[in-house]
């Protein structure tokens, strides 16, 4: 007998205090909400407002259904709310690629930690020969987390935090007992890395190219763990940042030493230049820089 639209129009001419008001707030005539109400009257069999009075005064059973959409008006638009939210479309997926191999495992956290908050999924994408910084501008990537700058007005790279590659091999390796690695001393040796090309690895490009250097041989491993228990085997040396080997260092595993005076990188979070202002990369950073120094 009652329903809904009774109650909102009824509440609509308390706000107002008038029909002309009530029908432009509930989007109807006048002629058509006066008969709305006057057939809620008649089913009533009771007047629920005096239709002269300005502004509207409404009668005992009048003042009970404003009672009554008084409670529920509120608790249906919750449930209408929560209804409509489930029905939203899922937000797209952000599709990452992290060049720092070695950064994923502490990563985690922060990552995590995003998700939750900006309800959205990361996907990773990885590839041994693929060109991330290309596959961003391509629309394929969304984020490249990356140490390697290539200068682009379509690019904005966001600093996040600096780090030192370092030389890490065997307590009984003969570069073991060096205290600072020059690039001709690795000419000889297996360099053990992640599965990408030479030319993206970091001491590589930025150590030995240099030089004209080149490793006596390259030898993969899938992870950080197998470089340092392949390096501590005697399979070769590795180069990783510095917090990398650190935890591998206090068990006597490995030992680290400096590659020249020094080989600091800093990495980047590249995204579209347009996209630069997003909240969604900036709290994403504001994340990574916050984990990143947990590891000072």
């Amino acid at each position: 007998m009652i329903e809904l639209k009774h109650l909102r129009t009824l509440w609509a001419l308390r706000q107002t205090g008038t029909l002309r008001g009530a029908a432009e707030q509930v989007h109807l005539s006048v002629s058509a909400l006066s008969h709305q109400l006057s057939e809620l009257e008649g089913r009533l069999a009771a007047p629920l407002f005096l239709r002269k009075s300005h502004p509207v005064q409404f009668t005992r059973e009048g003042e009970w259904l404003l009672e009554l959409a008084a409670e529920c008006l509120p608790r249906v638009e919750a449930v209408e709310q929560r209804l409509l939210g489930l029905c939203a479309p899922t937000p797209s997926p952000l599709h990452l690629a992290i060049e720092c191999h070695s950064c994923i495992h502490w990563l985690a956290p922060a990552l995590s930690r995003w998700q939750e908050q900006a309800g959205r999924e990361l996907e990773f994408v990885t590839g041994q020969s693929f060109e991330p910084q290309q596959s961003l501008l391509l629309g394929a990537l969304d984020l490249v987390l990356t140490s390697d700058l290539q200068p682009s007005a379509d690019i904005h790279y966001a600093p996040l935090f600096d780090y030192e590659m370092r030389l890490v091999v065997a307590p009984e390796h003969p570069l073991a007992c060096e205290t600072q690695i020059s690039p001709q001393r690795l000419a000889a040796e297996t360099l053990l890395s992640y599965p990408v090309e030479a030319s993206r690895l970091d001491v590589v490009r930025h150590f030995l190219a240099p030089a004209d250097v080149s490793p006596r041989r390259i030898r993969h491993g899938e992870n950080t763990l197998m470089l340092v228990q392949m390096a501590a085997a005697g399979w070769g040396v590795t180069v990783l940042p510095n917090w990398a080997s650190r935890e591998f260092e206090a068990q006597g595993l490995v030992v680290s030493r400096p590659l020249g005076t020094g080989l600091f990188r800093r990495l980047h979070g590249a995204v579209r230049a347009r996209e630069r202002d997003s909240e969604a990369f900036q709290s994403l950073f504001r994340l990574i820089r916050e984990e990143s120094r947990r590891l000072v």
